[in-house]
């Protein structure tokens, strides 16, 4: 994602001499084809400025799916808040590294409306994928890399798909599931690279994991949980330890008012 664009107005000294350097930050943003890009802000802009000059850069303009997240100075990993200042939400000056992701998953990505944005949404179903957050069955997983080959090489060829396979880890398992990968991707023979993203993104939503990002929290007993929010509302996830086996328990809540007390 190397295209480039000039920075707005919005984001020079309000007189005509350049912003002393220790009031510009230097944000390096990771995309979700892992290229970098580094951007110059004045501390005192909002973290919605910041952000849309990002999505500038993309030349996005769903931008609503999307955010930035970034390693708060108490270890974890949080959003950027779009009307803060960014010099009341970066305290850790030696890591102005941020992560360009999906926010928000819409129950059927056929709304999406332009090609790029469906694209980055692949994008980030491959990385759930290759990181073990998105989990599914081995059907489901060998069909979705199978997608995955399908945009990025085109039609199945035996060796070329082997030596892509041996080169490149979509899935953890991945070895053990070569054959099924292939038998899928000789299927999708004549899909361009859009049609199958969008194929992965239909295959994607239907996974009970789908567009789910647990987040650490803590009950009103000080019981270990985790928090998602999804389209269907907030999702509380608690693991709880029966003989040595853990059980995971998920409660839905898509009518209640929450008031999530925390410090960082």
């Amino acid at each position: 994602m190397s295209c480039r664009r000039k920075q707005p107005e919005l984001f020079k000294s309000e007189n005509t001499r350049k912003p002393q350097k220790d009031s510009v930050f230097a944000l390096r943003v990771i995309f979700l084809d892992d290229s970098e890009h580094v951007f110059e802000m004045e501390q005192r802009v909002l973290g919605k400025d910041f952000f849309s000059v990002v999505c500038g850069h993309l030349k996005l303009v769903e931008s609503e799916y999307f955010g930035l997240e970034f390693r708060h100075h108490c270890g974890s990993y949080v959003w950027l808040e779009l009307l803060k200042p960014l010099a009341k939400q970066i305290k850790r000056r030696n890591d102005l590294t941020f992560r360009f992701i999906v926010k928000f998953f819409p129950p059927d990505p056929g709304q999406l409306q332009r090609e790029l944005t469906r694209y980055l949404f692949a994008l980030q179903i491959k990385q759930d994928l290759s990181n073990g957050s998105l989990t599914c069955n081995d059907n489901s997983a060998a069909l979705l890399v199978s997608y995955l080959l399908q945009a990025e090489i085109g039609d199945y060829v035996e060796e070329l798909d082997k030596q892509h396979l041996d080169n490149k880890r979509y899935i953890p398992n991945q070895e053990c599931l070569h054959k099924k990968i292939t038998r899928f991707h000789r299927r999708h023979r004549g899909q361009s690279p859009a049609e199958a993203d969008g194929q992965l993104l239909e295959v994607a939503r239907k996974l009970d994991m789908y567009g789910i990002r647990p987040h650490a929290a803590s009950d009103g007993e000080d019981m270990r949980i985790n928090l998602a929010v999804t389209h269907s509302g907030v999702l509380v996830f608690q693991v709880a330890t029966v003989s040595s086996k853990a059980r995971l328990s998920i409660s839905s809540f898509n009518t209640a008012i929450f008031c999530v007390l925390g410090k960082y």
